[in-house]
Formats: C-alpha cells, structure tokens, sequence
C-alpha cells in the first residue's frame, strides 16, 4: 500500500510539473505588442504652453581654475582610514591604494589636458521634453564609393559616461583603417543618459528607462535618422530594448553587452536547479554550464554580495549621494570600485584592486571628472530607484518580447551570465550570439576592438538578410 501511494504521489508531482510547463508556454505566447512612447515633461516647474525650441547647438567641455582649485583644497583636506590588514578590495576599496589614486590625481592628472581630449569629438545639446540632452556626434572620415554611414546610436550606463566610448568610436566610424573589415561603416551618436555627465537632470519623479528610451528616440527622429541601430551594456541594455519596443520598426538592430532577463519563468527555475546535469534540455552549452554553476556561487551568492550599492540606490539614493557630491574622495572610492569588480571579480583579491591591469588613471579620473564637474552623481543613482522601485518584474516592458534583429555579445567576467536560451525567450530574434574570450563589463573601454568586431559582424549579418524588413 505504501509502495503505491509513493508511486500515486510521485505520479501526481509529474503531472504537476508537466501541467505548469503547458500553462507556462500556453501563457507566454504573447502576441507582437509595442510599448507606448512615453511623452514626459521633465523641466522646472509648470511646462509652458509654447512650442519646445529643436535647435541643437555645439557644445564643448570647459575646465575652470575656480573647479579646479575647489578641487584640489578638497583633495588635500581628505580623511583616509586605515583598511583591514590583507582586505585587499573584499571590504569595499583599498584606501592604501585610493591614497595613491588622490597623489596621482593632484601631482599627475592633468584635467585640462583630459578636456582636450574630450573635445575630440564633435558634442552638441538639444532639449527634449523639457531637459537639455548632451550628446557626441562623430561621423565617419572618409566614406568608399557608393557606402553610405549607418547610424548608431550607443547608451552607456552607470557608473560610466559618454567617455566609455571614445576608443571604440574610431574602430566603427573608420574600420578599414584599423584592421576590421570596412564593409560597414557607422555615423555614431554617444547621448548622455539625462541625469549622466552633460546632460540636464530630470526635476520631476518617475524618470525611468522608457522616459530615457522616449527621449532617445526623439533625438534620434531630430538628427535625420528614420533607420538607426542601437547599442548598449548596463542601464544602455535597458533603455536600448525599451527603445526596441518603442520603436521596432526604425530599429535595424540591436546589439547588446548585457542582457539580463527581469521575467523569470517555471522554466528557467527548473534550469537553475538541473541545468547542470542536463544542459541539452534547458539549451545550455557548455559554456554556459561553465560560468553559471554551481548556481548558489556564481549566482544568488554573488548577487548579493556585489549589489549592495543597487539597494541603497534603489531606495534612498540622496542620503548617500549627499556625501559622494560633496567629497572627490568619497565619489572617487564609491565609481572605482565598481569598475575594479566588474571588470574581474577575483581582482578583489588584490591590494590594488586591478585598475590599471585593464584601465589607466586617466582614463578613470575622466570619467570620475565628468561626474564631479557635473555634479551629476545624484541624480545618476536616482535612475535605479525610478526603475526598481515598483519592482522587478512589473513593467509593461518587462512582459513585452523584442522582435528586433538582436546581437549579443557575452563577454566572460559580466557579473551575471545569461546563456541564449534565456535570452531567447525575450529577445525573439537572436541572429548573433557570442561568447567573448576575454573582457568584462565595461566591454567598450575594456575590450573596444572586441567589441567593435562583434558590432561590425552583427550588422553584417542584417543588412546581407535585410533583417529588418522580415520582422
């Protein structure tokens, strides 16, 4: 009897498990739906009555001698602790080597010089939806006979900068002559996610992803560009998709660094716990039996242990970003920290953090610089709260798939790994997967030739099936 009811029970747990994998699929049929663009107003105050103003006007970076020396008085009055004997970077950032990183800063780094250097590139303004959006322009130098430039448009996350972009913008707006293949060639448009770098912060609540994406697609309409692809890793991920989803049928492609998937499903649980062991049925390579197991490890445990910050953000951003705006130091040790981790997770293992195995000083400064001179600190860390803050998993775009012509490109060190069958499920049209030799979250500053090869094959891909016109 007891043999039986066992059997009964065990019988009653498949036809359990196999009546939750038809519903789920039954469910998750969705049909091709868009997502409205969401028309905000975002400036001071009451939003006028009159027509908003379309110009777009250069724009340069300028270094003031008033900045600077309010700079330096802050660097020379920092309060360092001492850290832990043999932390290395486990407790946060080494503040043995964060007194180096403010030496080098005063006696070495030459900010006027770093301005020049992003004056490089072409940079204008435009205001949309009532905020002033900053962003570089770089067309391409020299065109062949009968090629016309593709436009890209490329979203940086946090907390990076437009700046991530500038050694990977010559590989893509001249190929040839930096030994890729010239067969595409891109007219690209850096914007600085508003609340980022030189673009106006949003003054209003509820500024998330699909405000970004709205804005972005208005730019992109302003600038000529009926037909455009799109690029991006970090919070770029997001705001590209929703732009995606916005717009599908003036996005050629999409091609991506990150691609986090925020609606789990029966069946990715049941993957994480037997994926292992039977990686045929879930989809998996062995690659990505590699990089995602054992799951407690490499998964829920390195969750939570590396996104400390993106709770904080999520809830009460102006508390800690008070401090970060008010001391280079603090803002310093709060950006390079991140950038040590994320670039390799077993760099916490070293006393300097790895910085400048993969990065330089200036480099970093650069971009710690943009958001210093800006005091845009703030509200950058706003942007996790105006997206997470009703939860993950709650979002019209969230439920909604991208049937955009997607490439991604899964570099080995990114925090999280989202193997293709996973990705598949909201990213329907997955011409390119690659899993990348080396390199780690912030891919274009990192690894921009990498990056590049992979845009540059993606596209190609596209355009020779015309992609875009079978969606």
């Amino acid at each position: 009897e007891f043999c039986s009811s066992l059997a009964g029970s065990m019988l009653l747990e498949v036809f359990l498990v196999l009546g939750a994998v038809i519903i789920y699929f039954l469910v998750s049929k969705k049909k091709e739906e868009t997502l409205p663009f969401k028309e905000g107003w975002w400036g001071k105050g009451q939003k006028p009555d009159t027509e908003e103003d379309t110009t777009i006007w250069p724009f340069k970076v300028e270094a003031t001698e008033e900045e600077l020396s309010d700079l330096f008085r802050r660097l020379d009055q920092a309060r360092f602790t001492e850290p832990l004997e043999n932390s290395c970077f486990h407790y946060g950032i080494n503040s043995v080597y964060l007194r180096k990183v403010v030496s080098y800063w005063k006696n070495q780094f030459n900010w006027k010089k770093q301005v020049e250097v992003l004056n490089k590139y072409p940079q204008f303004k435009t205001k949309i939806q009532g905020i002033d959006i900053h962003f570089v322009h770089v067309k391409p130098p020299r065109l062949p006979e009968g090629q016309s430039a593709k436009p890209l448009l490329m979203v940086h996350g946090w907390p990076g900068s437009f700046y991530e972009f500038y050694k990977i913008i010559p590989l893509l707006t001249d190929p040839a002559s930096h030994g890729l293949s010239g067969e595409q060639v891109f007219e690209v448009i850096c914007p600085s996610i508003p609340g980022y770098g030189f673009s106006e912060a949003p003054h209003k609540k509820d500024f998330n992803s699909v405000s970004a994406a709205s804005i972005f697609y208005e730019l992109m309409l302003r600038l000529g560009f009926n037909e455009f692809y799109a690029q991006g890793g970090d919070w770029g991920w997001l705001i590209c998709t929703n732009l995606a989803q916005i717009a599908p049928d003036h996005m050629k492609g999409l091609h991506l660094n990150l691609a986090s998937v925020t609606n789990v499903g029966f069946v990715h649980l049941l993957s994480i716990l037997l994926g292992r062991y039977l990686p045929g049925l879930f989809g998996f390579q062995d690659e990505d039996v590699r990089r995602m197991f054992p799951f407690l490890k490499k998964g829920l445990y390195r969750i939570l242990l590396e996104s400390g910050y993106a709770h904080i953000q999520a809830t009460k951003p102006d508390t800690v970003g008070c401090g970060l705006n008010d001391s280079p130091v603090g803002l310093a040790a709060y950006i390079l920290e991140k950038f040590s981790t994320w670039t390799d997770l077993e760099f916490r293992n070293l006393e300097d953090g790895g910085l400048e195995r993969k990065f330089n000083l200036d480099d970093l400064l650069t971009n710690i610089m943009i958001y210093w001179v800006s005091g845009c600190i703030v509200p950058s860390m706003r942007f996790y709260k105006e997206n997470l803050q009703k939860g993950i998993g709650t979002q019209k775009h969230e439920r909604l798939t991208v049937q955009v012509p997607t490439g991604i490109a899964s570099f080995p060190n990114e925090l999280m790994h989202t193997p293709q069958a996973w990705a598949q499920k909201k990213y329907t049209n997955i011409v390119s997967f690659r899993f990348m030799p080396r390199g780690g979250h912030f891919a274009a500053l990192e690894e921009p030739e990498l990056l590049a090869e992979d845009i540059l094959q993606f596209v190609g891909k596209v355009e020779k099936a015309q992609l875009w016109r079978k969606k």
